[in-house]
């Protein structure tokens, strides 16, 4: 299925239509936002817990910076953690999961214990311990968060991969002797691929929460930088002098993660073979 065919699909449901609208609106909000305010940091003591209004069209926060700024900093920093997280963890396990699904038993019991054992822990306490152990840092954060999401993904192309196993045409390249990774790359990687993009659609809004929640506990992005959890968490401590911080940044959290779920959801009916064979 063509791109264009796979978004026009997309747009003939409502739910897709919703959720292709909601994202360009984050996307072209963090994209205009330096336009407007171009310095998140830049503080002005004068304009503390300015209004929304002309000066300010978000208002200010407790340090007189400009929410617009802010807003749109923390937004393109949870959209590009989250994408890089999603990608990261989507390509590793994937890979894990095909290995574990054509090396043979042993390995696959090594790979799979090893898979339980990260389930075994909430995400967000196992998150707390990585982090207590490995320290605070953007890069260690994006690496951290990827140990948690990959057991997802290496089950999935598991799956898929144990499911092909058995077809004809691969048992055929088996029999030419062909070499068990340009088998993999040739036939076992395409058709993982599909149900991999689906699920990494459906959890990209899940890591921007994830991402949102640990900044706003203060394991997650660290001041100066913007986070929208960081913007909540500081709505939340100077909530009685105004609530326009903690509104701006949770409603920007709320439209990118409704709309990324929703169009995970239009991507996963129109890609996934079960639902769109059911039409």
């Amino acid at each position: 299925m063509g791109s264009f065919t796979t978004l026009k699909r997309i747009c003939s449901e409502r739910d897709g239509r919703l959720g292709l609208v909601f994202t360009l609106v984050i996307l072209i909000f963090a994209i205009v936002g330096p336009l407007v305010s171009p310095d998140p940091n830049l503080i002005d003591v004068k304009a503390r817990f300015a209004p929304p209004g002309a000066a300010h069209l978000l208002g200010t926060d407790n340090l007189g910076r400009d929410l617009v700024a802010r807003t749109s900093a923390g937004t393109r920093y949870a959209l590009a953690l989250a994408a890089m997280i999603v990608v990261i963890s989507s390509v590793v396990g994937s890979l894990i999961g095909v290995v574990a699904a054509v090396a043979g038993p042993r390995i696959d019991r090594v790979i799979t214990g090893v898979f339980d054992i990260v389930n075994a822990f909430p995400p967000l306490i196992l998150a707390f311990a990585l982090i207590a152990l490995y320290g605070k840092g953007p890069i260690t954060f994006v690496l951290l968060v990827t140990v948690v999401f990959i057991p997802q993904f290496g089950r999935m192309a598991r799956a898929r991969a144990q499911s092909l196993r058995s077809l004809s045409f691969i048992e055929a390249e088996r029999m030419l002797a062909v070499h068990p990774a340009t088998i993999v790359a040739r036939h076992y990687l395409p058709n993982v691929a599909g149900p991999i993009i689906v699920l990494a659609s459906m959890n990209l809004p899940v890591v921007i929460a994830f991402e949102a929640s640990l900044s706003f506990l203060g394991f997650g992005v660290q001041p100066p930088k913007s986070s929208l959890g960081t913007l909540i968490k500081d709505g939340f401590v100077s909530i009685n002098q105004s609530w326009w911080p903690i509104i701006a940044a949770s409603l920007v959290l709320a439209i990118a993660t409704l709309g990324a779920t929703l169009l995970g959801e239009a991507l996963r009916r129109v890609i996934d073979p079960k639902t769109t064979g059911a039409r």
